[in-house]
């Protein structure tokens, strides 16, 4: 599981996740996103390209560590997902 840097609960930032090693001469179709546990880290909105997908986030409680899971379909039918650890914390 990778690790994105800590946010603060104030902050509404981007987060990336590059497929581009995976996949390659396949792109990205879609991607989905689920958070774990579900209701006060926000994902305000999402878009991808070829290779990458990036989610919004904000909100959260501070000192909770929470789970992002995006899962893409490709170009060729090909289903992947990777989780991410967040954890919200006073900056």
């Amino acid at each position: 599981m990778a690790n994105w840097p800590n946010k603060d609960p104030d902050d509404e930032l981007d987060y990336v996740v590059d497929w581009s090693q995976w996949l390659g001469e396949d792109t990205i179709v879609s991607a989905a996103w689920s958070i774990s546990p579900s209701g006060e880290l926000a994902l305000e909105r999402q878009s991808e390209t070829d290779d990458m997908a990036t989610v919004w986030l904000s909100g959260g409680v501070a000192g909770e560590a929470y789970e992002v899971t995006c899962q893409i379909t490709t170009a060729a039918g090909r289903l992947r997902s990777q989780t991410t650890k967040l954890k919200v914390k006073d900056l």
